[in-house]
């Protein structure tokens, strides 16, 4: 007997006992209706508990904020997507180096440019990179980011770029991206993943050169230090003689919060899953460009440590499709998705990106149980990405039939393991190991040369 999307709303069966590997969750699908929607809740409430304890209250201010267990497998295909409708629930179901000529640049027709898949194509040598200074980029980098600070000595990951099959990828010249961006807003929106693309776009800009004439605009857009905290929710500034403006709003879940009780100082907070952020329903009509992201912080251990309350249609979730954590965060990439959509037409100039997750490279245990990504060769997993498909399925779901675009970076960072901060960290201890978060410059770079290429 088969399952029945009412017994298991956001899982289908398709191959009788098989492992299936999305997001966060790992099930052992099987014929048994009931057995399998035990088996899911269960799964859910052991996975999720496995990062609880450890989690601080304020996730910002931890260099390690990405921790959780919501990554793909490595080395695993993940067959099936989700789906959305337009009534929030029912839509919800299951669908299933060689070393190149270091000056070549693609040069293909229109049409084959207009189909092409940047995610599909290969790593290629190019003595040209990095884009910009490591160690000269101090204006917007973060040092704990900044592998050239660092004991790290070998920088060999920096001397690739991404090469598309039929794509035209033309060189990033910040000059040229201002002056595509001549009186427009770039926004950001997610997570510490976004903020590093952030840090990488503006270093892309100047070419990590000082800028003096750049101006904080963080003020016009409600971006100062909250009460308690260390840092602000976001960061804006605008290059002045073309009037661009580059920002990042924090939203690690891309989900509208706020306090329950706003006189409590120990109150818990409404995390509505069918609510955009308040900041992007504020501030979309002046904005030109989106890319938002979210994924790693969708545990329950993030959830507890910050206090969130998932709730749908204004109150506290009860639908137990809703109740995993992994129907929740698939059910709100649906909704602001759908959300955004319908705004576009309201604003012809907006183009919108979803970012698929970045993938995450722990071996032998997790950042805090000795986990580690010790590579550092180039391209020891393959040079090249062959499918069409995303190797992100709910993002490829969530943005199918709408005009949100897919920036689909999650199979070409599987790649090079070897680019992350790992044990260098300026702040590391010992036996931590950051394998979540890039050094830069590295592979946002390249996230940031794909919308390039799309403006």
């Amino acid at each position: 007997m088969r399952c029945s999307l009412i017994e298991l709303p956001i899982f289908e069966t398709k191959h009788g006992a098989q492992d299936y590997q999305y997001g966060i969750v790992t099930i052992l699908i099987v014929h048994s209706c009931a057995f399998a929607a035990a088996i899911v809740l269960l799964v859910d409430l052991l996975v999720d508990d496995q990062s609880g304890s450890s989690m601080l209250l304020n996730p910002k201010e931890e260099p390690m904020e990405e921790d959780s267990i919501s990554h793909l497998a490595e080395g695993k295909d993940v067959h099936e997507t989700v789906k959305h409708s337009d009534s929030a629930m029912d839509r919800m179901n299951m669908l299933s180096t060689e070393r190149e000529d270091e000056n070549r640049v693609s040069t293909v027709s229109s049409s084959e440019w207009q189909a092409c898949n940047y995610a599909k194509g290969r790593w290629v040598a190019d003595s040209r990179r990095p884009l910009y200074s490591g160690s000269g980029c101090k204006q917007w980098l973060s040092d704990m980011w900044a592998c050239r600070l660092t004991q790290r000595t070998d920088f060999s990951y920096e001397g690739y770029r991404w090469q598309p099959t039929n794509c035209e990828m033309p060189e990033f010249q910040g000059a040229e991206f201002l002056r595509k961006m001549q009186d427009k807003t770039f926004a950001f929106i997610g997570d510490s993943l976004g903020r590093q693309q952030f840090q990488s776009l503006m270093c892309m800009v100047s070419g990590g050169e000082e800028m003096l004439e750049v101006e904080d605009v963080g003020e016009k857009y409600g971006l100062a230090i909250p009460e308690g905290a260390t840092r602000p929710d976001g960061w804006a500034y605008r290059f002045p003689d073309t009037n661009t403006t580059i920002l990042f709003y924090w939203s690690a879940s891309l989900c509208d919060t706020e306090p329950i009780n706003i006189t409590d100082p120990a109150t818990e907070f409404a995390m509505h899953l069918d609510r955009p952020p308040a900041f992007l329903r504020r501030f979309l009509p002046q904005f030109d460009v989106v890319v938002l992201n979210t994924g790693h912080h969708w545990n329950r251990g993030k959830l507890r440590a910050n206090r969130w309350v998932m709730y749908a249609n204004g109150k506290p979730v009860s639908d137990r499709r809703l109740i995993t954590v992994g129907g929740a965060k698939n059910y709100t990439l649906y909704s602001i998705v759908r959300w955004l959509d319908s705004q576009i037409p309201l604003y012809p100039q907006l183009k919108v990106f979803l970012r698929t997750i970045s993938p995450r490279h722990f071996a032998n245990g997790e950042w805090n149980t000795g986990g580690s990504c010790d590579n550092i060769s180039p391209l020891s997993k393959g040079s090249g990405v062959f499918k069409d498909e995303s190797t992100d399925p709910v993002a490829e779901g969530a943005v199918r039939g709408t005009k949100v675009k897919i920036l689909d970076i999650t199979a070409l960072s599987e790649l090079r393991d070897e680019a992350h901060m790992s044990r260098y960290s300026i702040k590391a201890s010992d036996g931590i190991n950051d394998c979540l978060h890039w050094c830069l410059p590295g592979i946002p770079d390249t996230w940031n040369e794909l919308i390039y290429a799309q403006l």
